[in-house]
């Protein structure tokens, strides 16, 4: 018996051949892109020139990246941060100042800014802390302990100009302006400190006193609100929006509701501002208080993604919070 054959389905040329060259067209982007990766990874340059480069407190990933690039530091940001989340060291980026230099590769400078190698011969004060956590820092500086309660102590200051407006009783809580401060073998603890009070005289200017003076502040009063700013929102754009919602606050009668008051002073049970400064403030946060924006805002909110939320009433503030606040807002 002869039985029939099975038709044998035989795929059309032409279909082979847009199958052959789709693959081969991935083929080439993937290689293309990995070949673009790698070459991105490589040094901007072979330039031994010592750039130092900040890490902020708090800064994204995004920030360091494109700061990076912006310093010519090195040559792709989406390379950087592909980089940094394929060895899953994003948490370890450490804040500080750095000596990088573009010889170096990203893994290079990765390694740095992850091992904490900050510059030895810069002492840093970080934008926003408290006066507890710059001890801590100067004695991880090298500073011993006793030199370092000496430094800061108000009285090793008495007649200081920069302190003209801080009350007596006062600590240096506020003053300590936010900078990176050369640090030789013969520097002291007490060194850093003067530096630093003399960069927060120099910031607080005649003008910008008299600017405190119209929004109704001394100059203390300014440097209390600062630092509440400071430690509020990092951006300048939000800041000045920010000084206003406060500033506004005062005037009708409101309590300032703060978060970031209560660790020393509870705002959201007290009138009026804390007694003294929460932080260190930078000279953003100070011209956001001089400078406040000329809105009309009553309510912000911090949003999950760091973007800022204002509002007019309580109804659209407790909307945006329910909106944009779902984890922040919840711890």
């Amino acid at each position: 018996m002869i039985y029939a054959q099975p038709n044998k389905r035989h795929w059309p040329k032409r279909l082979v051949f847009v199958l052959l060259v789709a693959l081969l067209l991935v083929v080439v982007a993937t290689a293309g892109v990995r070949y673009t990766y790698n070459a991105n990874l490589k040094p901007v340059s072979t330039s031994e020139e010592i750039k130092l480069f900040t890490v902020d407190s708090g800064a994204t990933v995004e920030e360091i990246a494109n700061n990076l690039q912006n310093a010519k530091l090195i040559k792709s940001a989406w390379a950087f941060k592909l980089y940094v989340s394929s060895k899953e060291v994003r948490s370890d980026l450490q804040a500080g100042e750095y000596e990088l230099q573009p010889r170096m590769s990203v893994a290079e400078i990765v390694s740095v800014l992850t091992h904490g190698k900050v510059a030895t011969n810069l002492v840093t004060i970080i934008p926003g802390k408290r006066i507890d956590q710059i001890r801590e820092s100067l004695m991880e500086y090298g500073f011993p302990e006793a030199d370092v309660n000496t430094a800061l102590d108000p009285a090793t200051y008495a007649g200081n100009p920069a302190l003209v407006d801080k009350p007596d009783a006062a600590s240096l809580e506020g003053y300590l302006y936010p900078d990176s401060y050369q640090k030789t073998s013969s520097s002291t603890a007490q060194d850093i400190i003067e530096s630093a009070l003399l960069e927060m005289r120099k910031t607080l200017t005649p003008d910008l006193r008299a600017a405190f003076a119209k929004q109704g502040l001394s100059t203390y009063q300014a440097l209390i609100l600062a630092s509440i700013v400071e430690r509020e929102v990092p951006k300048d754009e939000d800041r000045t929006q920010v000084a206003q919602v406060f500033l506004t606050r005062m005037q009708i009668g409101m309590r300032l509701e703060s978060d970031a008051t209560r660790y020393y002073y509870d705002t959201y049970k007290n009138d009026g501002l804390p007694p003294a400064p929460i932080s260190n403030v930078s000279k953003s946060s100070l011209q956001a208080v001089a400078n406040p924006a000329k809105t009309d805002w009553i309510y912000f909110v911090s949003g999950d993604d760091g973007t800022t939320h204002f509002s007019h009433t309580l109804a659209e503030h407790e909307s945006k919070v329910r909106q944009y606040c779902q984890e922040n807002c919840s711890l």
